[in-house]
C-alpha cells in the first residue's frame, strides 16, 4: 500500500471512530430535540435545535439506552428543580413535549389573573418590554404565531407583552402574554401528586400544559418516569421552514444556554 493510501485509511478510521463516539455519547448522555411550536417563546423559538441532558434526572424507561431500564420511576440522577426546562413524554399520547417545571410533588399551584401562586406564594412578574417577530409561516409546519396586537397580516410585526417572572426558589425567566383573563389565566388549586410534576409553557396563553386535563388534550400531571431530560443549550436555530435555508439561520442563538 502506498504511503498516501495509508494516510487516507487513517483518516477514514478517525472519522469512523469519531462518529461512533458521537453516537455513543448521544445515546448515553444527550438527545437532540427540535422545537416545533411556540409554547415556550421567547425562551425557545420554533426552529431551535436543543440538546437535552438525559443524565440530569437519571434514566427512565423513555431515556435509558439499556435493557435494564426501569418500567417505572428512575435510576441515578438528581431531583428535577423548579424552573428547569424539561423534555418529557406526554402521559397519554406519547408525544415529546418541552415545558417549564412549575410544581413539584406535593405543591399546591394556582393561577390567578395570569399570576402563578405556589403554596400560596406569588411568583411575581415585572414588565420587560415586548417580544416582537414578523408574522408569517414558521418552521416545517408553517404555523403562524398568535399576537397580542390582533390579527396582523404576513410581513407585519406581531407583538406580545414580556414579563420577568421569579419563582419561589429564585429562578428568573421570561413569560409572554397574549390576552388578559384568558382561558387558563384563572384556575382552581392544583395539588401535585407524589411522584408527579406540574408544567407550564412560557408563552402562557398559547400552551397546552398542566393547566389542561389530559381528557381534553392537555398535559395534566406528568409522572417522574416520563421525564426524558433537561434542555440545557440551544445548539442551532433556523427561522425558516427548512434547516437547509442557511439565510434563515439565527446566528445569535447558536450555543445559547436555555434559561
Amino acid at each position: 500500500m502506498a504511503k498516501n493510501d495509508g494516510g487516507i485509511v487513517d483518516t477514514i478510521k478517525t472519522v469512523v471512530y469519531a462518529l461512533l463516539i458521537a453516537g455513543v455519547f448521544r445515546t448515553l448522555f444527550f438527545q437532540p430535540f427540535w422545537i416545533p411550536s411556540e409554547s415556550m417563546k421567547d425562551t425557545l423559538l420554533i426552529g431551535d435545535f436543543v440538546f437535552v441532558n438525559k443524565m440530569a434526572y437519571g434514566y427512565s424507561k423513555y431515556s435509558c439506552p439499556f435493557s435494564i431500564c426501569p418500567i417505572s420511576g428512575r435510576i441515578l440522577g438528581s431531583e428535577p428543580a423548579r424552573g428547569d426546562v424539561v423534555v418529557f413524554r406526554h402521559p397519554v399520547n406519547g408525544s415529546d413535549f418541552v415545558k417549564r417545571l412549575i410544581g413539584l410533588p406535593g405543591d399546591k399551584v394556582q393561577i390567578k389573573g395570569g399570576i402563578v401562586f405556589i403554596n400560596g406564594a406569588e411568583a411575581p412578574q415585572v414588565p420587560d418590554g415586548q417580544f416582537e417577530e414578523i408574522m408569517g409561516p414558521q418552521g416545517p409546519m408553517g404555523n403562524r404565531p398568535r399576537c397580542e396586537n390582533g390579527a396582523v397580516g404576513d410581513g407585519s410585526i406581531c407583538t406580545r407583552s414580556r414579563y420577568r417572572e421569579t419563582l419561589p426558589n429564585g429562578v428568573v425567566h421570561d413569560v409572554l402574554n397574549i390576552e388578559d383573563n384568558g382561558y387558563a389565566d384563572n384556575t382552581d388549586v392544583f395539588t401535585v401528586p407524589e411522584g408527579e410534576y406540574f408544567f407550564m409553557g412560557d408563552n402562557r396563553d398559547n400552551s397546552q400544559d398542566s393547566r389542561f386535563s389530559q381528557a381534553i388534550g392537555g398535559v395534566g400531571f406528568v409522572p417522574a418516569a416520563n421525564l426524558i431530560g433537561r434542555a440545557d443549550r440551544i445548539i442551532f436555530s433556523s427561522a425558516g421552514t427548512s434547516m437547509l435555508y442557511f439565510w434563515t439561520w439565527r446566528a445569535d442563538r447558536f450555543f445559547k444556554a436555555v434559561e
